[in-house]
């Protein structure tokens, strides 16, 4: 429990860091958001349309530390203020719109790629030498090496353009109205296997390769050794003696890219204009939108944060070492 504990004061400190940076930085770069706005308009803006664009977009001559207490207060109530790019819509509704497809297809691919890949490089360490162990690390290395974009590019020509097998862009067709019945969720699924695939490949070798190296040396472990000696059944053996202690090292890995699905495969997102969160982030970028920037860098943060708080619970259950590591109870 006192492990536990000691791990949420972190979270928190680390969380307000977080949030205290978030604030800082806007108020660092030149200009204000109302002045960007004014500039889509030519300049053609009067007085007190310009103040009450700067009454909007919290831009004021109070103290810095009111103005921190208010962006605290914003928060709290899930005010993040107002996007430049789809003025007057708030930032909240355009993270609100962009997450769900993000986590669909981001968060399925990191969970499928962890899984498969750590399964496989279980196999190919407990039948070293064999079939799979000679053939799956190199292909995936090979694969591992080819950039996203690269990848989606070819998917884009190959797949989709001269087969057609394939959509080329979207989350679903033009024309369609999300809803959920069967065919609009073929739709999407038809419209994501080449964006899913383009994340899958270059990564599940990352995870096969390290499990392996992982189980090879658990393997080794005397209580392993003394375990096989006692004549544990193999997959008993493999599973719940070897693997449950070589996974451990993978469980941070898993718990860092959960929380970076939050900010999807931007370069994937931008191939396909997949419309989640790693493409909105590229358009607030183009379009200098601060203020959605200011909120897609804080929920990717706070995402990271809580994958990590996560993991280090479940990483305790899993290794009792851990708790005791930390004068836990």
């Amino acid at each position: 429990m006192r492990y536990v504990l000691n791990r949420l004061r972190f979270l928190l400190v680390t969380l307000w860091a977080v949030v205290t940076i978030n604030f800082i930085l806007p108020r660092l770069m030149p200009g204000n958001p109302a002045l960007l706005m004014i500039a889509r308009f030519h300049g053609l803006i009067n007085t007190q349309a310009l103040h009450a664009l700067e009454l909007q977009f919290g831009v004021t001559s109070q103290p810095l530390w009111v103005q921190y207490m208010g962006y605290l207060n914003n928060l709290v109530h899930g005010n993040l203020g107002l996007s430049l790019t789809y003025y007057p819509v708030p930032v909240t509704t355009v993270i609100a719109n962009s997450l769900p497809w993000t986590l669909g297809l981001a968060g399925t691919a990191t969970v499928f790629s962890a899984v498969v890949g750590t399964l496989l490089g279980i196999r190919t360490a407990w039948r070293r030498g064999g079939a799979l162990d000679s053939t799956l690390p190199v292909a995936t290395t090979f694969t591992g090496a080819i950039p996203h974009q690269w990848l989606g590019l070819i998917f884009l020509y190959v797949v989709g353009f001269t087969f057609n097998w394939f959509p080329l862009s979207h989350a679903y067709s033009v024309g369609m109205t999300p809803a959920l019945s069967i065919r609009f969720i073929l739709n999407v699924l038809d419209h994501a296997v080449l964006p899913g695939a383009t994340m899958v490949i270059p990564t599940i070798g990352g995870w096969l390769l390290h499990m392996r190296n992982n189980m090879i040396q658990t393997l080794n472990d005397d209580y392993v050794v003394f375990a096989e000696a006692k004549g544990i059944r193999p997959n008993r053996l493999m599973y719940q003696y070897a693997a449950r202690n070589a996974v451990l090292p993978n469980l941070t890995s898993f718990a860092m890219a959960l929380g970076f699905v939050v900010g999807g495969a931007v370069l994937v997102e931008v191939v396909f204009s997949y419309p989640g969160i790693g493409y909105q982030l590229v358009n607030a970028v183009e379009n200098e939108d601060y203020p959605l920037m200011q909120g897609l860098f804080l929920m990717i943060a706070v995402a990271v944060l809580l994958a990590n708080f996560l993991v280090e619970i479940v990483y305790v259950k899993l290794d009792p070492r851990v708790r005791r590591g930390g004068n836990g109870e």
